[in-house]
């Protein structure tokens, strides 16, 4: 049976919750997609998730959500981490940190798709080996997933590349996020595995990463803290569409995805969001 699963780059802010919004549900029917994953770890206000931000994306059509470096921003996430499956953490995490080590989802066609999101140790804060991680993680999996899709979460590409190879042959696709600019090396690998470097962003692309120009320009010129709010202009969702055989786990196609939206209106503040963050931490 083959599964079409749409993975979905970095959500950024209110423009990303939007664009979702108004075109997730025809983007899934059109391509015929089984299981939507997305990360959402900037999702409220450019970071951290709020609990009415993840019910939203479900109501949207996002099935897994995953979460990186900017996990814990809103504490108030933290009891939907530990209660739901679909909604995970970095796997590397200390074995102390609130959450799940993989967030799991039954399509409606029956194969269950399971994703183990991992976050790099370089250019990154300190973290368990994302290798010993996943290592211990797959075995378990045999039994409760048909299909397993691992996340790396990291500002190196040599650390995405390298899991990508370390993991062929023993699931279905490596992607990377975090870098928020998708890349152009989607590629099928010897063993079967999908990979792709970064899906890319969901958000305003008229941007610094999903961040207002000049509030970015102005931190970088004078090195004074200043908020770096998000943009809101240029809607688009970034990505890759993976088509997997579930009786072999092999991934026999990957393709980029991006839908510009031309239709949104002008974005203002969400109340879900929280507080705007002035953090100048806007990967």
């Amino acid at each position: 049976m083959k599964l079409n699963i749409l993975c979905i780059g970095d959500i950024v802010g209110r423009p990303g919750k939007r664009v979702l919004a108004d075109n997730l549900a025809g983007i899934v029917k059109q391509h015929e997609i089984d299981c939507v994953v997305a990360n959402a770890e900037n999702a409220a206000g450019g970071s951290g998730l709020t609990f009415q931000i993840y019910d939203k994306l479900l109501k949207y059509g996002v099935n897994i959500v995953t979460l990186g470096d900017h996990t814990y921003k809103k504490k108030e996430i933290i009891p939907v981490l530990e209660k739901n499956e679909n909604i995970t953490r970095p796997a590397n995490f200390s074995k102390y940190a609130a959450g799940k080590d993989f967030g799991i989802y039954k399509t409606t066609k029956g194969p269950v798709v399971a994703v183990v999101p991992l976050i790099g140790r370089v250019f990154m804060k300190p973290a368990d080996s994302p290798y010993d991680a996943v290592d211990s993680i797959l075995p378990k999996l045999e039994s409760k997933a048909d299909i397993v899709l691992v996340e790396m979460h990291a500002e190196a590409t040599s650390e995405k590349v390298s899991m990508g190879y370390y993991l062929d042959g023993r699931v279905s696709c490596v992607f990377g996020t975090h870098t928020h600019v998708a890349t152009a090396d989607e590629k099928i690998l010897p063993k079967g595995t999908a990979y792709i470097t970064d899906l890319g962003m969901t958000g305003s692309h008229y941007s610094v990463l999903g961040r207002r120009i000049e509030s970015v320009l102005k931190n970088f010129k004078t090195r004074m803290p200043c908020p770096f709010e998000v943009a809101t202009d240029d809607l688009r969702i970034s990505g890759v569409i993976v088509t997997i055989e579930s009786a072999t786990k092999k991934a026999e196609k990957i393709s980029r995805f991006e839908f510009k939206d031309t239709t949104s209106d002008s974005i203002g503040y969400d109340a879900d969001d929280g507080k705007p963050d002035f953090s100048n931490d806007f990967e």
